[in-house]
Formats: C-alpha cells, sequence, structure tokens
C-alpha cells in the first residue's frame, strides 16, 4: 500500500511540472506525458494533458485535464482598446483575463478597473459573454464582451 501512495504521489508531481516520468519496479510502470500547443488564426491555444498509469493487476489514472487560452480581439473604443484573454479548462470558462483595457484619460482607467472585476465575476458565472453591461461603464463593457466573444469564438466554445 506504502508503495502506491508514493507511486501516485510521484505521478501527480510529475504531472503537475509537465515532466515524463517513467517508473519500474516490480510489473509496476507509469508514464505521463504531454503538453501541446496550437495556433490560429483568430486566437491561440495551449493545452496540457496527464496520461495514465498502469498497475499489476489493475488500473489507474491521473485526471485528465485539458487547459487553454484564447486571445480576444483588440476593440478600439473612444476611450482606449480593450482586449480579454479566456482560459477554457474542461470544457468550462475558469478564467477571464484583460490584457487591454481603456486608457485614454483617467477617468477612463478608473471605469475599466471597477468594471473588470465585476464583467469576469458574471462571465464565470454565466459560463457565457452574454451578461449585462455595467452601468457608467457601457462602453468599456461592451468593447470587454465582444473581445471575449471573439475569444470563445477562437476556442469554438
Amino acid at each position: 500500500m506504502a508503495t502506491a501512495v508514493a507511486s501516485t504521489g510521484i505521478l501527480l508531481a510529475g504531472w503537475q511540472s509537465g515532466a515524463h516520468i517513467a517508473e519500474t519496479g516490480a510489473s509496476t510502470t507509469t508514464s505521463l506525458s504531454s503538453s501541446a500547443t496550437s495556433d490560429s488564426s483568430t486566437g491561440t491555444g495551449t493545452s496540457t494533458t496527464g496520461g495514465t498509469g498502469t498497475g499489476s493487476s489493475s488500473g489507474t489514472s491521473a485526471k485528465s485535464t485539458t487547459a487553454a487560452t484564447y486571445d480576444g480581439a483588440a476593440v478600439p473604443t473612444r476611450f482606449g482598446t480593450v482586449q480579454v484573454q479566456v482560459t477554457i479548462q474542461d470544457g468550462k470558462i475558469t478564467e477571464v483575463t484583460p490584457l487591454e483595457l481603456t486608457d485614454a484619460e483617467r477617468k477612463s482607467a478608473q471605469i475599466s478597473s471597477r468594471a473588470a472585476p465585476v464583467l469576469r465575476s458574471e462571465v464565470l458565472q454565466a459560463q457565457s459573454a452574454s451578461v449585462q453591461t455595467i452601468g457608467g461603464a457601457t462602453v468599456t463593457s461592451d468593447a470587454y464582451l465582444t473581445s471575449l466573444q471573439a475569444a470563445l469564438d477562437a476556442a469554438n466554445f
């Protein structure tokens, strides 16, 4: 039993670091691999996949995880450009990161810095770009959601 726990710990440590691990012992082989990166004309994606390990009498497997990030379109507004990046993992939106927010003037920057976290929260809850704009930040909200939708389209989400 201690060997199985140690093997699982090694398997998980290798999976988290993305390393290739091979452990050979009394008829036990554990392997882990791979990471892949892909680009498309509308966005870029990165994925990481955990492999499986096999025991002598029964199979065990590491949880397969796929994560990809996609950049949305840079959307120009009269207050500056807005662009976001979305992370999709296991078929769910797990993160929305602003790459660029309106900053043409001090007030625009303040509005963006208040609106972006609210929009992020709403998008994560709704799991789509179909959320309401933030009052007082309509231009920023529209641009944020337009960029987000472009990223989701690039992800075929």
